[in-house]
């Protein structure tokens, strides 16, 4: 259905601001609000003066933490940094973002009776014990480590979202997203795909930590607004993991990279990080069961668009 009123908290970000451009190109109303800690309004590119001329979107500059008042349909609570690099930089402020930030989101939501996606994330499980990772996982997290700012903040978050929709009847949905990555990303947000793709762009070594054993699984983003947008349309409230089910090492991902960029890069390696996950990789069943959904860009497409989109942001050619 067009013409709906969408709320997309942290909307210039990463993810965000593929979110609002395809709300915004479905025919919706779009409200875009961040602080602007790691979101930029560059995110939405050649589009940004289209954006700001329709009447159909609106940029609010807003911190979520504080409470706000706004009309919607639909809220896409994404607002928080989702880096290490940057939700370690103010801890304090990173929990209080998915902690407080998210109980204002649902009272808003509980007053203007807006369907609420809750967009969570694959750190909930931690350093898994259980592999793949299905939604019936309680996981395995450290409750007073370096990330567990971001970690148990999700995890209240959901708490949170799940309350609000037993107690008062909100409408809620709850997307676990996996390792995510495509153009927008922060060339200094220090997660594996930016680092690497910028250190091979750069003629840098790549850094590995640990052993270089260690697993993700990546999804282009793309894919995921796809299962946003499922996610938000379907009537299932329970979590849901989104993301790609393919599993790579940390070397493979280098053995990747330097296929695209056509040569081979050097490595360097350093001591594992405080509970770094030694495997990750999302168990699909629910959401390919309840929504359809199915990644479609492979990582070699994915990592070819990416490259080009850091070489265009560096101002360096691949090779």
């Amino acid at each position: 259905m067009a013409g709906r009123t969408v709320l997309v908290t942290g909307g210039a970000g990463f993810i965000g601001s593929h979110l609002c451009l395809r709300l915004f190109d479905e025919g919706n109303n779009v409200i875009c609000l961040d602080n602007y800690f790691t979101g930029r309004n560059d995110n939405f590119g050649e589009r940004y003066g289209e954006l700001i001329s329709s009447k159909r979107f609106e940029f609010v500059r807003h911190d979520i933490v504080e409470s706000i008042v706004l009309e919607a349909d639909q809220i896409y609570h994404l607002a928080c940094p989702a880096s290490p690099v940057h939700y370690q930089y103010n801890p304090v402020k990173t929990i209080k973002t998915n902690v407080i930030g998210t109980y204002h989101v649902l009272g808003l939501a509980k007053r203007i009776k807006a369907r609420l996606l809750l967009a969570s994330t694959s750190e909930v499980y931690g350093n898994p014990q259980v592999h793949p990772q299905s939604e019936d996982y309680w996981g395995n997290v450290n409750p007073i480590g370096v990330r567990s700012c971001y970690d148990e903040g999700k995890r209240v978050a959901e708490t949170l979202v799940c309350d609000y929709r037993r107690q008062d009847g909100l409408d809620t949905r709850i997307a676990r997203i996996f390792n995510t990555y495509g153009p927008n990303m922060s060339v200094d947000d220090g997660r594996v795909m930016s680092n690497f793709i910028c250190q091979a762009l750069r003629s840098e070594p790549i850094t590995i930590y640990g052993d270089g054993e260690q697993t993700r699984s990546f999804c282009y983003v793309s894919d995921l607004i796809e299962g946003l947008r499922r996610l938000m349309d379907s009537d299932f409230m329970e979590p849901v993991n989104l993301g790609n089910d393919r599993e790579l090492s940390m070397l493979e991902l280098v053995q990747a990279i330097e296929k695209v960029v056509g040569r081979r890069l050097e490595i360097k390696k350093m001591p594992l990080p405080q509970d770094d996950p030694s495997r990750r990789r999302p168990d699909l069943a629910r959401a390919r069961k309840i929504l359809n959904y199915e990644p479609k860009v492979t990582l070699e497409e994915g990592l070819s668009r990416t490259v080009e989109y850091f070489s265009r942001v560096l101002g360096v050619k691949k090779s």
